[in-house]
């Protein structure tokens, strides 16, 4: 990761089993504030299933038993979230086969080819499969299990500055709250319609697109520091990472906090 390597001081990125062996392979940097997060009524992520079998009956999760999902790498966001929806449903990452297919369009190509039965992607694949005719929503993460999926990191060296660092994230928890407030807090027109049309400027992605799939984020940025020793915990028992780490040599809140102090919202 660039931000471990020093090569950028401030980067943001979804939380992985290398994200966590980087920092035991005794690089620093340092979590720092919510960038986005799988949560109930927030459609980011979508288990998506071949239409053939939707339409044959597998519509719940506890139906994927013995079939093959899609995901891009073992590692994943996407690994550990579908692994997380089974242990649920009272099920294990044995009762499926996971096929990691690198890319996310690739992972797409290969529902449609049907050499997978079902895949898990972010919008706006789901939105495609469906529009498509080939693929079929049956569940959609947040309202399975809701977790810290992104977060802001700071490097070791931005993080000694402390006076940029939190003069950083007082801008960054100005955004969140504009953020929060233009598009999980208000309706359609007005600040949403800039929201959108600020993330399709900068991300080139249609705003019929972004407007599928805008995740749920801490209004001021605060991270939800228990779900990340929850992920450690659930890596280490599957074999992706050898130890936890002490949330004081990877998490920082203390930029967010002194932040909001500062703004007063």
């Amino acid at each position: 990761m660039a931000v471990a390597a020093g090569q950028i001081d401030v980067g943001a990125t979804g939380l992985t089993a290398a994200t966590y062996n980087i920092v035991l392979g005794g690089e620093t940097m340092w979590i720092v504030a919510d960038k986005g997060r799988e949560w109930p009524d927030h459609r980011l992520t979508a288990i998506v299933v071949q239409k053939d079998l939707y339409d044959a009956g597998l519509r719940t999760i506890a139906a994927l038993k013995g079939k093959r999902i899609g995901i891009t790498q073992l590692g994943s966001t996407f690994h550990y979230q579908i692994g997380n929806v089974l242990e649920k449903e009272g099920m294990t990452l044995k009762d499926v086969t996971l096929v990691p297919l690198q890319a996310m369009p690739a992972a797409l190509e290969a529902l449609k080819g049907k050499q997978i039965d079902a895949v898990i992607l972010p919008q706006p694949f789901p939105g495609r499969a469906e529009a498509d005719g080939f693929g079929r929503v049956i569940a959609w993460g947040g309202d399975l299990f809701p977790w810290q999926i992104a977060t802001v990191f700071y490097s070791k060296k931005f993080a000694a500055q402390r006076a940029r660092a939190v003069s950083f994230m007082k801008g960054y928890v100005k955004s969140s709250r504009y953020y929060y407030d233009a598009v999980l807090a208000g309706k359609p027109g007005g600040a949403y319609d800039e929201v959108v049309a600020i993330t399709a400027r900068y991300t080139g992605a249609p705003e019929t697109v972004i407007k599928l799939g805008l995740p749920y984020q801490d209004r001021s940025g605060r991270l939800w520091v228990e779900d990340i020793q929850r992920q450690m915990v659930w890596w280490q028992r599957h074999g992706f990472i050898k130890a936890t780490i002490p949330l004081k040599d990877i998490v920082d809140t203390s930029f967010v906090e002194a932040a909001v102090k500062a703004l007063r919202d």
